[in-house]
C-alpha cells in the first residue's frame, strides 16, 4: 500500500483491510473482485491483485509463511528487489540495504563526479551498517525524505555534510518529473481507471456494464472523444487483468467478481 502512496492516506485502508483480512488465509481464499472492493479509493489496483496473488502462492505454495531471504521473497508475484529487500530487513532483521528514490538521491549527491551509471544497489550495500540493518535503513531513509530532499536540501542540518562534495552546492530547484501520462479533461487516465471499476464494484452482487453506459455516467454530456476514451481505459483495465468483456453481450465486469 505504501508503494507510491503516503503512509497518512495509507494507514486507514490498511486498518480496513486487515479486519476484512486478517490472516493470510482469509486474503487466499478471497476472490480478487472482493479484494478489489475492499481497496477501492487507494488507486493503483494492481497492488491489490498481485497481494492477492501473493497470498494465494504463499498459502498453496509456502504452507502459509512468508520466504525470508531476498532471493525467496523475489519468486512470489509482483515482488521486485526493492520491496523483497525492504521486507527481509524491516520484517526479519536481513542484513540488506534498500535504495529507495530518497538513498539513491543521497548516494549521488555523495558522488556528483562519478563518470557513467552509479550502481547504488552495490554502492548502499558497501555502505551498510551491518549489525544495525533496520536502524540504518531507517535512518537514511529518512534523512532523504526530510533533510536530503530534492528541491531544498537542508545541508546546514545534515550529519554526513562534512563528507558530502554536494553540501551547500545541490540543486535548489524544484525538480519534480514532469508526467506523461495522458489527460482527459484535464485528469490522468489512472483517475478514470479508478472510477470505471469503482462503477463495476459498486454492489456485493456482480455488475455488468456497456462501455457506452460507463461513458454515460462518467460524462453525461459526453462526446464521442470521451466514448473512445472510455473504451481504451476498459482495454488497458483488461489488459491488466482487472475486468472481462463478455463478448456474447458486449458487457463488461470486474474479473472475477463473486
Amino acid at each position: 500500500m505504501l508503494q507510491q502512496t503516503q503512509a497518512a492516506r495509507v494507514i486507514v485502508f490498511y486498518r480496513s483491510f486487515l479486519r476484512r483480512f486478517p490472516t493470510v488465509r482469509k486474503l487466499a481464499s478471497a476472490s480478487p473482485g472482493s479484494v478489489l472492493r475492499t481497496w477501492k479509493g487507494l488507486g493503483y489496483n494492481m497492488r491489490a491483485l498481485r497481494l492477492h496473488a501473493t497470498a494465494v502462492h504463499v498459502h498453496r505454495h509456502q504452507r502459509g509463511a512468508f520466504p525470508t531471504t531476498v532471493e525467496g521473497l523475489m519468486e512470489l508475484p509482483g515482488i521486485g528487489p526493492y520491496t523483497a529487500r525492504a521486507v527481509a530487513v524491516f520484517a526479519y532483521g536481513r542484513a540488506e540495504a534498500v535504495v529507495d528514490t530518497n538513498v539513491q538521491r543521497i548516494l549521488q549527491r555523495l558522488h556528483p563526479r562519478s563518470s557513467g551509471r552509479i550502481d547504488f544497489q552495490k554502492l548502499a550495500d558497501r555502505l551498510l551498517a551491518r549489525r544495525s540493518p533496520y536502524d540504518w535503513n531507517q535512518a537514511v531513509m529518512e534523512l532523504g525524505a526530510t533533510i536530503c530532499t530534492p528541491s531544498s536540501p537542508r545541508c546546514h542540518a545534515c550529519p554526513i555534510a562534512p563528507y558530502c562534495p554536494s553540501a551547500g552546492k545541490a540543486a535548489r530547484v524544484a525538480s519534480k518529473a514532469k508526467s506523461h501520462e495522458r489527460l482527459h479533461r484535464g485528469q490522468p487516465r489512472r483517475i478514470y481507471r479508478g472510477r470505471v471499476l469503482a462503477l463495476l464494484l459498486a454492489s456485493d452482487r456482480p455488475t455488468t456494464r456497456t462501455d457506452r453506459a460507463i461513458a454515460r455516467v462518467l460524462f453525461p454530456n459526453r462526446s464521442a472523444s470521451d466514448s473512445r476514451f472510455i473504451r481504451e481505459v476498459l482495454v488497458s483495465l483488461k489488459k491488466d487483468g482487472l475486468v472481462s468483456l463478455d463478448t456474447r453481450r458486449s458487457v463488461w465486469k470486474v474479473r472475477p467478481l463473486r
